[in-house]
């Protein structure tokens, strides 16, 4: 099994480091690592370096030897980034935390026309805050160290415009006549940007639609069954990442 993530603000400049605070707490309470036992400790942006558990002192010290060395981990590509309409309830963080565990790069949240969900003042900012640590804790939890960023929430306008720019870029949409092609068969880069759009509950509205098919973003369908605003998202970049080779 691979040895455990912890987040650290600045990775350490010696050969010894004393993990405390949140994270310590977490690894000597939670996790009750022993002497000898490996670590990880990352910055969620790329860096990283393995140790080995000196000691544990009291509740949330964390003493870390061995980390003779600071590695980077270069940003995946294709570079996949899901556009996610604002589910209902506490679904928003069910899916960033399985789209943090397939492997998404950055996630952003999307006030599209169907949405019930409104992220406004400050419910919006806490919203936004739960995404964000949830996305941490994911990328944690799956030995990610580099986690995904999650933007601001973007109009459709801005969410057009991010299309605009991807090397690939579609909406998953329901289609039970079949005249959309299957995300399955559509040509990938094999490098650059990939920009997935997931729609809310009710459906992408047409004039969403017809918007982000003049950024470049034409409808894709996954397969027969309709899936949840919440699970599409994971469904199509696990799609994804064993078409690109991320998974190979």
């Amino acid at each position: 099994m691979t040895a455990p993530v912890f987040v650290v603000e600045q990775l350490p400049g010696g050969p010894e480091f004393v993990l405390d605070g949140p994270e310590g707490r977490h690894a000597v309470s939670v996790k009750r690592l022993n002497p000898g036992e490996g670590v990880v400790l990352t910055d969620g942006r790329g860096r990283w370096a393995e140790g080995v558990v000196r000691a544990a002192e009291g509740k949330d010290r964390l003493v870390v030897t061995g980390l003779d060395s600071v590695h980077e981990e270069p940003a995946p590509t294709p570079f996949l980034t899901v556009v996610q309409a604002l589910p209902k309830g506490d679904r928003g963080e069910v899916a960033v935390e399985t789209m943090t565990e397939t492997g998404v790069d950055a996630i952003v949240p999307w006030q599209a026309a169907r949405c019930i969900t409104q992220w406004k003042g400050d419910r919006g900012l806490k919203s936004l805050a739960k995404w964000r640590s949830t996305a941490r804790e994911a990328g944690k939890q799956s030995r990610r160290v580099r986690f995904p960023e999650v933007a601001e929430v973007m109009t459709t306008r801005q969410v057009a415009a991010l299309l605009a720019a991807a090397d690939f870029a579609g909406v998953l949409h329901e289609d039970r006549a079949g005249d959309s092609e299957p995300l399955a068969t559509a040509e990938l880069p094999a490098h650059g940007t990939v920009v997935l759009v997931v729609g809310p509950e009710g459906g992408v509205s047409p004039q969403e639609l017809a918007a982000f098919a003049e950024a470049g973003a034409p409808a894709y369908r996954l397969g027969p069954s309709v899936l949840r605003t919440s699970t599409a998202g994971t469904a199509a970049a696990a799609l994804l990442m064993g078409r690109t080779g991320r998974w190979s």
